[in-house]
């Protein structure tokens, strides 16, 4: 195996990163603890790309020396074998959200940190530019346009094109063209003294702009009153405000049809619609009077997820997500998993005349492997190991699993054991909801789950009702249902882990984040005889609050859609409200900068539960957000775990 040998990188020597303890090649049977650092550090190395002709290759690298800790850009030249570190945050104040390439000299830099509007917390976001030839870092948006706008937006780093065939511009979706909030579309140029200008204006309700090949705006999506309607931009000059109406659904509705992407046929759109019950994609030519949706997938029993895969050398839409219909790419495709067997293999970038190419190789056990590839000369190599210290030989594997519920409902979901764990014996065991809560837990790497397992736990993951993926009535089952069915669903695959003999009854602990953080003390509330601890990181107490902090921000309508609006309601299934039913110890993490659920929430289910005289610790990771992007509050929110797990379960 390839982490076995623990080959070379050719690329990254991995200079500026700590050697941590740990075992490479563990005996047949022997256990490994590794350091909580292993699994509480941010990756490595991450957000590879090869620049498009080929010569370059950029990502992002943790830095962790005795002087520094953060991270950096990391930038290498193939010709004349440089390697630079132009960029360094320390993942306080600013994070780098993306980097990406705007053509072969330039690349694009997302940055974002926390700010207030008006006495309302927000997040900045924010677009510069890195020039490989005068080594500068700048704001990507010329403060001449700056300096038109009528009021300075949040969001400045909106690209919805990067105009392959114009290297010397991008499209720019971006507010404060017009004092209201919608977004216009700015053609922003990339060198000094380039045309930067206005191609579409701001429209009432207009919120989100698309492109076809072509680099023409020609979708418009519009939302009011949580009603979506989709629009045809016609290219011409003289109709560009004459839109035509495509389709109109409420949110969350079964009537939804999303645009997704063009075809190099610039009448021809890709959308994503419900078929037979689940999210299929669709082909529709807008030329045509009819508009009928053409079928191109469909997946028995689950949603298609993914985003459209586009040739930019072939000139055609070659696939959707994993699933490649191109016969010629669907070929070098599998020519690369026969290479990388056993492995979930993923192109993550390519140069414009798709010869070079970077593989993101990952598994269960394997937190990824980045590998260059030359389909010329048909030869791959080991660029870097995303996380250096977790090799396939010390972490465990994740097993599928499914339950019914009460009411018959079949639950899929995760079991992961300690790799020690003997058969048939009886566990300690983490219940692990996942956040959102419309995502997934899939068979993946999580770093969360592996840590667990390092320390002995048992951990169970299960995509409750409302989780993405498994079709649009699963779906609507999680609207507007908090604190009702879906924590059903949670308490139910915690009695089936004990049915079955997986988990020792006296030794369970509810943990979670974001929308899990709610669901674990849900657990703690509804449950209060079934789990022994809980830890909630960022997790949500007061749904009312959360709902009603939406009013200043354009998703009000869709939040209320989706969480609910009957705010009597909405405080009944809050944990902050039953805060004296909780009967078991309580460990809360939350960051001080958290812009997705504020840190308040954690805050007053504090005093709550301390009022209350319970069990309860509280956490405040300064400055920090709702991701662990910085590294000490990651390590400092699993320690505090740890120490937490150890002492109660």
């Amino acid at each position: 195996m390839l982490r076995k040998r623990r080959i070379q990188s050719i690329l990254y020597t991995l200079l500026l990163l700590p050697n941590l303890a740990f075992a490479n090649n563990p005996q047949a049977g022997e256990v490994i603890t590794l350091p909580t650092k292993a699994f509480a550090s941010k990756p490595d190395v991450s957000n590879i790309h090869v620049s498009p002709d080929g010569k370059h290759i950029v990502s992002l690298v943790r830095v962790d020396t005795a002087d520094k800790l953060g991270t950096a850009i990391n930038l290498y030249n193939f010709e004349t074998q440089e390697r630079s570190f132009p960029v360094f945050v320390e993942d306080k104040k600013f994070v780098i959200s993306d980097i990406y390439w705007a053509n072969n000299n330039i690349l694009l830099v997302e940055a974002k940190f926390a700010s207030s509007r008006q006495g309302t917390p927000i997040t900045e976001w924010h677009l510069m530019k890195f020039d490989l030839r005068d080594k500068k870092l700048k704001p990507a948006i010329p403060n001449s346009f700056m300096e038109r706008l009528r009021y300075i937006p949040n969001v400045r780093s909106n690209v919805i094109d990067i105009l392959p065939d114009d290297p010397n511009h991008y499209l720019l979706q971006i507010a404060g063209h017009e004092y209201s909030g919608e977004p216009s579309v700015a053609k922003i140029a990339l060198e000094r003294g380039g045309n930067t200008h206005y191609i579409q204006p701001a429209q009432t309700d207009i919120f989100n702009w698309q492109t076809d090949r072509q680099g023409n705006v020609r979708i418009a999506i519009q939302e009011k009153d949580a009603v979506f309607t989709i629009y045809h931009v016609p290219v011409g000059e003289e109709d560009k405000d004459d839109f035509e109406k495509l389709w109109t659904f409420a949110a969350f509705s079964e009537e939804a049809v999303w645009p997704i992407g063009f075809g190099q046929d610039p009448n021809e759109l890709y959308v994503k619609a419900v078929h037979q019950g689940y999210d299929a994609v669709f082909k529709v030519n807008l030329a045509s009077k009819e508009r009928q949706l053409e079928l191109i997938k469909a997946k028995e029993g689950y949603d298609v997820t993914g985003g459209l895969r586009y040739s930019r050398n072939l000139k055609k839409v070659i696939g959707i997500g994993d699933w490649i219909w191109d016969e010629d790419i669907k070929a070098f495709r599998d020519a690369i998993d026969k290479a990388l067997p056993d492995l979930d293999n993923y192109i993550v970038s390519m140069s414009e005349d798709e010869n070079n190419y970077v593989v993101l190789a990952t598994s269960d056990t394997e937190p990824g492997i980045y590998l260059m590839g030359d389909r010329q000369k048909k030869v791959m190599e080991v660029l870097a190991y995303r996380y250096n210290a977790l090799t396939p030989e010390v972490l465990a594997e994740k097993k599928p699993i499914s339950y019914k519920a009460r009411d018959g409902l079949t639950i899929e979901g995760y079991l992961t054991k300690p790799k020690n764990a003997k058969e048939g014996q009886k566990l300690p065991i983490i219940i692990h909801p996942h956040g959102g809560p419309i995502t997934f837990d899939d068979d993946g790497f999580d770093y969360w789950t592996q840590f667990f397992a390092n320390r002995g736990y048992a951990v169970l993951q299960m995509n409750f009702r409302g989780s993405y993926g498994y079709g649009f009535d699963f779906l609507k089952q999680g609207i507007q249902a908090w604190g009702q069915a879906m924590q059903d669903d949670v308490e139910d695959a915690t009695r089936w882990a004990i049915k079955q003999g997986i988990a020792d009854p006296d030794k369970v602990c509810i943990v979670g984040a974001s929308y899990g953080g709610y669901a674990a003390l849900m657990g703690a509330i509804k449950t209060p005889d079934l789990y022994k601890c809980a830890i909630s990181f960022a997790g949500v107490t007061d749904v009312e609050a959360l709902v009603k902090g939406s009013r200043n921000f354009t998703n009000f309508d869709v939040v209320k859609k989706q969480v609910g609006d009957d705010y009597d309601q909405l405080w009944e299934n809050s944990p902050l409200k039953h805060a004296k039913k909780i009967n078991i110890p309580v460990l809360l993490i939350h960051g001080s900068k958290d812009r997705v659920v504020r840190f308040d929430q954690s805050e007053d289910m504090y005093d709550e539960l301390k009022d209350a005289k319970k069990d309860v610790k509280l956490v405040e990771l300064d400055k920090g957000d709702h991701h662990l992007s910085n590294a000490e509050h990651r390590l400092t929110a699993f320690t505090e775990m740890e120490k937490f797990l150890q002492r109660f379960l």
